[in-house]
């Protein structure tokens, strides 16, 4: 049943009706991945404008030429790589032509969708995980975002990013303790928060297996 797929057998499947049905199916592609993709082009960004500009373009790359992403044999890293890459060179554009204050001025938090999450407590937490997140390296909030909200292994977070395995797992425990240290707690709490906050981006959100490298 597909409730029972993850995230990337989902793509799978849209890579398959691609395949067979062209660029008309990319739609089915876009309204299954693009809140998770912009949300991840977003710790790159720190702009929600331009993480959505940075699916578009790549979700467009597609369309022009739909072979690309078929051809792949893992779909939805392959998918979060173009993103990425489409990310950067928003950013090294934006960096030669604006200002510096561009980089950092809005919380990531910012770029989510609203707070559905019951409580005030609730809602506070989550504000605090999100303003940790954002002092992070890049590479590592990246990282933090393929593995809890994305569930991608630490294999496929190092395929979307084009680093050893080694180094996608350090770079996890790096962020997690420091993550950790910022919030005042240990990372089962952190692992709880992160959790609450990202069911709210899909009431219909799929069941998804978590896979551990």
């Amino acid at each position: 049943m597909t409730l029972d797929l993850s995230i990337p057998q989902l793509v799978q499947q849209q890579a398959q009706r691609i395949a067979e049905l062209g660029s008309p199916a990319v739609a089915g592609l876009y309204d299954l991945t693009s809140q998770r993709l912009v949300r991840f082009a977003a710790t790159i960004t720190r702009n929600q404008h331009d993480a959505e500009d940075a699916v578009a373009s790549a979700l467009l790359k597609i369309v022009a030429d739909p072979e690309i992403f078929t051809r792949a044999n893992h779909p939805w890293p392959f998918l979060l790589q173009i993103v990425r890459n489409d990310a950067l060179q928003i950013l090294r554009r934006k960096k030669r032509w604006a200002s510096a204050k561009l980089a950092i001025t809005n919380a990531l938090a910012d770029l989510i969708c609203p707070n559905r999450v019951d409580g005030a407590e609730k809602k506070e937490a989550s504000e605090k995980v999100w303003l940790a997140l954002r002092q992070l390296p890049t590479e590592q909030a990246e990282v933090v975002v393929l593995k809890i909200w994305e569930e991608l292994t630490f294999q496929e977070i190092s395929w979307t990013l084009e680093i050893p395995l080694p180094t996608a797992a350090s770079r996890y425990r790096y962020a997690i303790a420091k993550l950790s240290e910022m919030l005042g707690h240990q990372i089962e709490d952190l692992s709880e928060s992160l959790a609450g906050e990202s069911s709210q981006f899909s009431s219909n959100r799929p069941s998804i297996r978590r896979e551990e490298v």
